[in-house]
């Protein structure tokens, strides 16, 4: 069966490959480059990334291209937001039955909103909430610059230096002069607490650009949404096509990763480490007990093997992307193969394992094999929607789409291999009741049991619970999920490779020989003593009738 199914696997792999090479080409690691044309929604989730201090922020809008509809509106219904949450991608998706414009809510929420003016040519730059140490430029940070340090306005845009440091704004007016004095400005916008800056729009033959960097104060750190917002597509009636092209760079003191992602790199490079040396010693131990090895151990190896090379490649992947902010396309198609290949022998073993197939069994029912032809297509389902997510930006059109297959595909997948452990578990029920060797079948139902209850407790800790820790701990400490789902991984391995050890001592595989052995000798011994006590009660009952006789 597995044999004949390599040649079409190793094809869809060739198959995969130009698709990887295609999406890896647009792929620009945490420099981003998002082009959108004909878009039509309302609210675009472009970037979520986690902030130190020193951190910076780049914005540039080199095109904006606004329906005839929208650029006559005197109302700035569109321009940027840029929050602070506590939990990643809070304001990812939008809920599409509000038609309330984020760029004109006053809440107490703590963001900043860059609000673009068509008609007067200005982006207001407006604060809400609690005031930050969030500094805010025109322009990109210069080439020279690299990191740490906070970059030097420009000399044309002192005013506006001049205003984030708490000195008087520049502010413009309809109808009045540019300059208002502070008492005028603070009576203006007491309910932002923050005096609002202006910025320049640049426009050539009705597209529209403008660039801004942020950056990160002491007291500011933590995880930001930028989001991208033209409220007059709200109503689904009136919605209007339009065209923007954004480049989005983001940056830490010590690299281009985000704040939970900096200690990725050391994570993954010691716990492939660990998958090394567990599969080294579980090859050791195959080789020491050749004689009792099936195939299914071998392809547990395999397995092993596959999950250290993908975690290797992930490590050097993100220390790519964090010195040079893009990721080397070679390493990142060798980790994307490797993930796909773990992904496909992960979900395969656990089921094979599941039916039972080389320790019970040798031969897969035909309702088995139809699990198999739905478990390995959505396997590979998953694993070109987790490429597609990761090689794309989140502002695109289809990120959200393929973000929810994912997440249904892996779901089904975790509920389809608990199918095979229960067929077990009934019908080694079954077979003790029935035939002779009810101690073997209830020792293996037992084994079985332990088994199902194993994969339901990985599934839970990687899939549940290290969600859940993801969404409770600070910004700094989501890298914690990852650590659960790899250590959950790792034990998963351990307790399955000892539960179905190719051992002389293991107590489950070795029981069919023993129990077998053991009741042929029950069987003789009662024979032996049935006939010896019967041979003798037929002695005394002659013996007695003769006396009776005389």
């Amino acid at each position: 069966m597995f044999g004949r199914g390599r040649p079409g696997a190793s094809r869809g792999l060739g198959r995969l490959l130009p698709l990887l090479l295609l999406l890896l080409g647009g792929a620009a690691g945490r420099i981003h480059r998002l082009v959108l044309t004909g878009e039509k929604r309302a609210d675009i989730h472009l970037n979520t990334f986690g902030f130190y201090t020193n951190g910076s922020l780049e914005v540039n809008m080199s095109r904006l291209h606004l329906g005839l509809g929208s650029a006559k509106q005197e109302k700035p219904w569109v321009g940027f937001s840029l929050s602070r949450t506590r939990i990643r991608e809070a304001l990812s998706y939008p809920g599409k039955e509000s038609h309330n414009c984020t760029l004109e809510q006053n809440g107490a929420e703590p963001r900043i909103l860059f609000l673009i003016d068509v008609i007067k040519k200005r982006v207001q730059v407006r604060k809400l909430g609690e005031p930050k140490k969030l500094q805010i430029y025109s322009g990109l940070i210069p080439e020279v610059q690299n990191g740490g340090s906070d970059p030097k306005p420009a000399d044309d845009n002192k005013d506006q230096a001049a205003a984030n440091k708490g000195t008087e704004a520049q502010q413009e007016a309809p109808g009045k002069g540019p300059e208002k004095t502070e008492g005028e400005a603070k009576q203006r916008d007491s309910s932002h607490k923050v005096k609002d800056l202006v910025l320049d729009l640049g426009s050539v033959n009705d597209s529209y650009n403008f660039s801004f960097h942020v950056v990160i104060g002491s007291e500011a750190e933590g995880l930001y949404n930028l989001n991208f917002h033209n409220c007059h597509n709200k109503a689904p009636a009136n919605q209007m096509p339009y065209d923007i092209t954004v480049m989005i760079r983001e940056k830490n003191p010590d690299g281009y990763l985000s704040a939970a992602e900096i200690p990725l790199i050391k994570l993954y490079l010691v716990m492939s480490a660990c998958f090394l040396v567990a599969a080294t010693v579980w090859v050791y131990f195959l080789c020491q007990h050749k004689f009792s090895v099936f195939k299914i151990h071998w392809l547990m190896a395999a397995l092993a093997y596959t999950k250290a090379l993908s975690l290797l490649f992930h490590s050097i992947n993100y220390y790519f992307i964090n010195t040079e902010g893009h990721p080397i396309e070679s390493l990142a198609v060798m980790y994307f193969v490797t993930h796909l290949l773990k992904g496909a022998l992960l979900f395969i073993t656990i089921a094979l394992i599941g039916t039972g197939w080389a320790f019970i069994k040798y031969i897969l029912s035909d309702k088995e094999k139809k699990l198999f032809v739905i478990v390995i297509p959505l396997q590979v389902l998953a694993n070109v929607a987790y490429i597609i997510i990761e090689s794309s930006e989140e502002g695109s059109s289809d990120y959200a789409s393929w973000k929810q297959i994912l997440f249904l595909v892996d779901l089904l997948c975790c509920g389809a291999i608990l199918f095979p452990v229960v067929w077990s578990i009934r019908h080694l029920q079954e077979a003790s009741s029935t035939d002779g060797k009810a101690a073997t079948n209830l020792a293996k139902l037992k084994l079985f049991r332990h088994y199902y209850v194993m994969v339901v407790c990985y599934i839970y800790f990687s899939r549940v619970i290290a969600i859940l820790l993801k969404f409770t701990v600070p910004f700094q400490w989501q890298w914690l999920y990852e650590l659960l789902v790899e250590v959950s991984t790792l034990v998963f391995f351990i307790l399955t490779g000892y539960k179905f050890r190719p051992a002389s001592n293991n107590p489950y595989l070795q029981l069919p020989q023993e129990d077998e052995e053991d009741e042929e000798e029950l069987q003789m011994n009662q024979v032996v003593t049935e006939a010896g006590v019967h041979e003798g009660l037929s002695k005394l009952k002659k013996s007695r009738v003769a006396r009776e006789a005389v």
